[in-house]
């Protein structure tokens, strides 16, 4: 009989030394759901043995004494006939201090202290929901990382093209969560990454994230990494846009159209008057049948995730009583400044052409004048000529008239 649980202890302390882990150090980690066998030193190999294994854990209340020849603890904890104390499977429970003293057939004691500590090693962390794109300049969720299962519970960080990111509140920023299963005690971790990157940055940045145990000697778990384009920003332009333009038809119908770059990732939003109108979401405003309550101011608003909201500039639609008339209606905005700026275009050509006129005709005026002053000086020569003559001829005749 004595034989028979010689060999059974043998095989017991053979099978947990290669299944489970059979120790004699103080400090003790073990996996969780695994069995753990705990040496007495000093305590002979075969009964008659004197020795008292007890312990403090999280099952006890105080210090609990086992006794070597069984009891109701045997599920939790026992006494092998080596003196060995065996748990068959280890949990978060069994976290805490064991102590043996051994006393020798030659009447030496020997005592032993464990500190047990249990662990279990989640599963590989993941990026969930993550980021499609990243705009420079604004504040963007990256993804969260999650890891499940674990204990202790550890933590999680991020890496961005393999470096590790390390929260500051401005450029990058962490929210981190952890829960705790009622029943296992198991934790679940997860961490949250927002970045701003930087204009002029690394246009395909990569993005991962480990979890690291809170055990020593454990090698972290790495996420699968992620890699995300990163556009930069460009001013949202918002603009309205009317039609018809110029002079309305009394009682007919006009329609504000605000345009931006990114039409399907916006909501639009419309003012009269500096206050929002009861409408529901749209990029254009069709007004029917104007009225002088219409009139006023009108703009739009685009909310953007990424730009955030930005305002148009006004168009002022108003309408005009005629005492002698009906009423008529005009928009100031697009419409009429294009046409203000056709008028403007075409009445600075028109200027410019009169002014070369007016140029090219006292160029004109200046060379007629210069080719007729040598024919008026001929003309003068003539005339002198001609009256020297004239004067002449009467002195010949009377030269002749007194001769004999």
């Amino acid at each position: 009989m004595a034989a028979g649980a010689a060999a059974a202890a043998g095989a017991w302390v053979l099978v947990l030394s290669l299944w489970g882990a059979v120790v004699g150090d103080r400090n003790i980690t073990a996996r969780i759901g695994k069995p753990l066998v705990l040496n007495c030193r000093g305590a002979p190999k075969k009964p008659p043995q004197q020795l008292e294994w007890k312990l403090n854990t999280g099952r006890t209340e105080a210090w609990k004494v086992l006794s070597p020849q069984g009891g109701p603890w045997d599920s939790v904890a026992r006494v092998l006939p080596n003196g060995s104390l065996l748990l068959p499977a280890v949990g978060i429970q069994d976290e805490g201090t064991f102590r043996c003293r051994a006393t020798s057939r030659n009447g030496k004691e020997t005592r032993s202290t464990y500190q047990v500590r249990v662990y279990q090693i989640p599963g590989k962390p993941e990026i969930i929901n993550p980021a499609s794109e990243l705009m420079a300049g604004v504040p963007s969720k990256v993804g969260t990382c999650v890891s499940e299962g674990g204990y202790p519970a550890g933590t999680l960080s991020w890496h961005w093209d393999g470096k590790p990111l390390i929260p500051d509140g401005k450029g990058v920023s962490v929210q981190e969560e952890t829960r705790r299963h009622p029943e296992t005690g198991l934790f679940t971790l997860q961490s949250e990454l927002m970045v701003t990157p930087a204009q002029g940055g690394a246009p395909h940045p990569t993005f991962s994230c480990s979890f690291s145990p809170g055990l020593p000697r454990r090698r972290a778990l790495h996420a699968a990494p992620i890699q995300l384009n990163v556009w930069e920003s460009v001013p949202l332009e918002v603009q309205v846009m009317v039609e018809p333009g110029g002079m309305l038809a009394p009682g007919g119908t006009v329609t504000l159209t605000c345009e931006t770059p990114a039409q399907s990732s916006v909501q639009i939003h419309w003012i009269k008057d500096g206050m929002p109108l009861p409408l529901p979401p749209s990029p254009m405003l069709v007004l029917s049948e104007v009225k002088p309550e219409d009139q006023g101011t009108y703009s739009c608003v685009a909310m953007h995730p990424s730009h955030g909201s930005q305002e148009s500039r006004g168009v002022s639609v108003v309408i005009e009583t005629d005492k002698e008339g009906p009423t008529t209606g005009y928009v100031e905005g697009q419409g009429l400044g294009t046409v203000a700026l056709a008028l403007g275009i075409l009445g600075g050509l028109g200027i410019a052409v009169l002014l070369i006129g007016a140029i090219m005709w006292r160029r004109w005026q200046r060379q007629r004048q210069e080719r007729k002053a040598p024919e008026n000086q001929e003309e003068e020569e003539e005339e002198e000529r001609t009256e020297l003559n004239q004067s002449e001829e009467p002195e010949a005749a009377e030269s002749g008239a007194a001769g004999p």
